[in-house]
């Protein structure tokens, strides 16, 4: 029942200095009343002020538990809008489950995954994809995402989304008035206006489309892998970005036989790090393998770093590379600058136009100059939230095409000269589509899958 009073131990469930049991619901305040006692045990926690913090101990029947603070915050200024009531006791496993347990024998039951977020939702507090939003903070990998998922947490996706929709709404109340009323409202010259709001409409929800693979690396970082000849410098680069000695390295070539997976943060922006096999013609049954699997993780890479030896002429091996990357997301590097060069950019450039970046695994040169390209490739120099939004999750992303894709149809309809009930047909779809994403209309099945995604007590 959704008014029925539910709690979750909120924080971790390891030794810690604190623990806190969140209780939320109409029992709330009667609960705790029943197993708080204040210093002097003239305290009533339901009688006091809202939003004030109490010192005192949490009772088993005549058994204390623990030494706690309470913290009351009623209805409707609290994160769910219920009465809540949150309990700051010892941070061990035991007592907060000794805790945890008096809670429920007094009224409450055990919350499920994202009850409480799903209840801000449901008591009108969020939308849906602020809601959402709210696991990704918690989800975050770097400053980027975190900045992304806290601007969809105070509604930046909610009022794109909703302007879009008033304005389809708008036109559609209007083509079922002039169909029902049409001796008093003309539909005269109103497909080109209609026309002209559509392009509109269409344009803003392709604008919010084109950040959604920029959206995805911020929340899930960019997949890159690195690839180049054996003894080319790849492990001795992991080893540099990861900041630890993660892969071996040595002087003999094809050390590295299967993939190594590390995942790093670079200039604010999070790198899913795949080292791989060196790349060259080889006989070696167990080299091959390593090879495809190197070949395999580039082709569906977001970014591929081409370490070249920059002390060692080019051979046919760079040239298979080189003509791999020609039509990939790639930078080259051109490492073991500390030795004496016998390829140079412009080598590189007269092959493939890629970026180029002198580098030294070994003396960790050059690392800041890759960081500020990656930034280039992906956002164009910089990750800026003053205005944009940018789409991170991908059930948003599908239904902004559903509308996209019924917006044209409307467009279709009108360039065919189709009457006007068909607008209003592909119009609701599209209204229907985008209020999917901030929660309105949605069906329960998949709400409860969106919440069990949470943690326990969120």
């Amino acid at each position: 029942m959704q008014n029925d009073t539910i709690v979750a131990i909120a924080t971790a469930m390891s030794p810690s200095g604190i623990g806190i049991i969140r209780i939320s619901g109409d029992d709330a305040l009667s609960v705790i009343d029943r197993i708080y006692r204040s210093k002097n045990n003239k305290t009533k926690i339901s009688a006091c002020q809202s939003h004030t913090i109490h010192y005192g101990f949490i009772y088993d029947g005549d058994e204390k538990i623990d030494e706690v603070m309470v913290l009351l915050m009623k209805a409707p200024n609290t994160y769910t809008r219920e009465d809540t009531v949150e309990i700051d006791c010892h941070g061990g496993v035991y007592v907060m489950k000794r805790v945890l347990e008096a809670v429920i024998k007094n009224g409450a039951r055990p919350a499920e995954p994202g009850e409480f977020t799903k209840r801000a939702f449901l008591n009108g507090r969020i939308d849906l994809s602020q809601a959402e939003s709210v696991i990704d903070v918690i989800n975050s990998k770097n400053d980027f995402a975190l900045k992304s998922s806290l601007s969809q947490l105070n509604g930046a996706v909610l009022g794109s989304i909703r302007q879009i929709r008033e304005q389809l709404l708008h036109e559609i109340a209007f083509i079922e008035s002039a169909l029902d009323d049409p001796e008093h409202i003309s539909l005269d010259g109103y497909p080109q206006k209609l026309r002209a709001i559509v392009d509109n409409k269409y344009a803003e929800i392709d604008g919010l489309l084109k950040t959604s693979d920029n959206g995805r690396i911020l929340k899930e970082g960019i997949n890159t892998v690195i690839i180049g000849k054996p003894n080319a410098g790849k492990s001795s680069l992991l080893n540099v970005l990861v900041g630890s000695d993660r892969a071996i390295v040595t002087d003999i070539a094809g050390t590295t036989r299967d993939v190594l997976e590390e995942q790093i943060n670079i200039g604010g922006i999070t790198l899913n790090l795949v080292d791989t096999a060196g790349i060259r013609s080889t006989d070696d049954i167990v080299e091959k393998i390593g090879v495809k699997k190197a070949m395999e993780h580039a082709d569906e890479a977001d970014l591929i770093i081409y370490v070249v030896d920059s002390s060692v002429v080019l051979d046919d091996n760079d040239y298979d590379i080189i003509n791999f990357i020609k039509d990939k997301k790639a930078v080259i590097l051109l490492n073991k600058s500390d030795l004496a060069s016998k390829v140079s950019a412009d080598d590189i450039k007269k092959l493939v136009d890629k970026k180029v970046i002198s580098i030294s695994a070994k003396e960790s040169l050059g690392i800041d100059e890759l960081s500020d390209t990656i930034k280039e490739m992906f956002f164009d120099g910089q990750v800026s939230f003053n205005d944009e939004i940018y789409i991170t999750n991908i059930r948003h992303k599908k239904l902004l095409s559903d509308a996209k894709e019924s917006l044209k149809l409307v467009m279709n309809s009108i360039d065919d000269d189709m009457p006007e009930d068909f607008y209003s047909i592909d119009l609701m779809s599209a209204y229907e589509s985008l209020g999917l994403i901030i929660g309105e209309s949605v069906e329960d099945d998949l709400m409860d899958e969106i919440f069990s995604k949470f943690c326990m007590g969120k």
